[in-house]
C-alpha cells in the first residue's frame, strides 16, 4: 500500500476526473454547448440520472464543471481553467523540449541534402 504525505491536490482531482471516459464525454458535451441541464446530459448517456449526477459531482469537485441555479433549473458549465493549468504544468514543458529537438533534427537533415 502506498501512502502519500501530502493530501489530495487539485491536480489529483482533475486527473481522477479526466480518467473516466464518461466524464470526458460529459466535458465534450459541455464544450459543444455550455449551460446544459441534467436532463439534457442524461439523455446523451445510457445510465441512470443518479449515475450522471455522480459523474457531474466528481467534475464539480475537480473544478471542471460549475453549476448555477436559474430558477428551478440547475445549469452546468464547462470550466477549462484546470485543464489549462495541467497542460501548462505537465504537458507544455515536456512538449517544448521534444518539439525543439524535432526542429533541430529537421534542420540537420535538410542541411545534409
Amino acid at each position: 500500500m502506498v501512502t502519500y504525505s501530502a493530501g489530495v491536490t487539485t491536480d489529483d482531482l482533475v486527473f481522477k476526473a479526466l480518467a473516466d471516459p464518461t466524464r470526458r464525454f460529459l466535458l465534450d458535451l459541455l464544450f459543444q454547448r455550455d449551460g446544459r441541464r441534467l436532463t439534457e446530459l442524461e439523455s446523451e448517456l445510457a445510465m441512470t440520472r443518479f449515475g450522471v449526477m455522480k459523474h457531474l459531482r466528481v467534475l464539480e469537485d475537480a473544478g471542471l464543471v460549475v453549476a448555477h441555479r436559474s430558477g428551478r433549473e440547475k445549469l452546468h458549465f464547462l470550466n477549462p481553467i484546470p485543464i489549462q493549468l495541467l497542460h501548462d504544468r505537465w504537458i507544455g514543458k515536456y512538449r517544448e523540449r521534444y518539439a525543439s529537438a524535432l526542429i533541430n533534427l529537421k534542420s540537420e537533415l535538410e542541411g545534409m541534402a
